[in-house]
């Protein structure tokens, strides 16, 4: 329920909210309610999670991938997600997600969301992901096109090139147990 109310806020705003090149970040800005805590009383790990898809869906819609994908018939699908927490969000506390692309490779586009508050990061969530059609996966060099972009992706620190080849051997290990 929280979701739909924060994504609804989102979709209302969006109209007056500028478009924007698909290598610049996109802010939306939110508040901590007593539906986002834990027994902690801060924001619970996994709300970071759900909060980061409101952020990705008002970066894919006011950068213009959302009619990329339509035009392709293809569907968004997240692959991986990873969280990093420094600081804690307390009830009613107001910060911001900065969300932006980070760079592409020649199967998954990856994305960075950034949970500001009082000028620092709180936390980040990172997420690999792809658009497929029932023609298959789009090569993100294809899709980024399309969004004027050039298809080489900018240069990927080295902490997420480690990380996406990690979930690529999880992904073979698990693969490898199935019977």
């Amino acid at each position: 329920m929280n979701l739909c109310f924060r994504l609804l806020c989102m979709l209302f705003r969006r109209p007056w909210r500028k478009p924007v090149n698909a290598l610049e970040s996109t802010v939306i800005r939110m508040r901590v309610w007593p539906l986002d805590l834990d027994l902690n009383r801060h924001v619970t790990n996994g709300r970071y999670f759900t909060m980061a898809d409101v952020g990705r869906m008002d970066f894919v819609l006011r950068s213009g991938a959302f009619r990329v994908a339509l035009r392709a018939k293809a569907l968004p699908i997240v692959g991986d997600t990873w969280g990093k927490f420094r600081r804690e969000l307390k009830l009613f506390e107001a910060f911001e997600i900065h969300s932006r692309m980070l760079g592409w490779d020649d199967k998954w586009s990856f994305m960075e969301h950034r949970f500001v508050s009082k000028g620092r990061v709180i936390g980040v969530v990172v997420m690999r992901g792809l658009f497929r059609s029932a023609k298959g996966t789009i090569a993100p060099g294809e899709f980024v096109r399309e969004l004027g972009l050039p298809e080489q992706s900018p240069e990927m620190p080295e902490w997420l090139t480690s990380w996406s080849a990690s979930c690529d051997l999880m992904s073979r290990q698990l693969r490898g147990e199935e019977v």
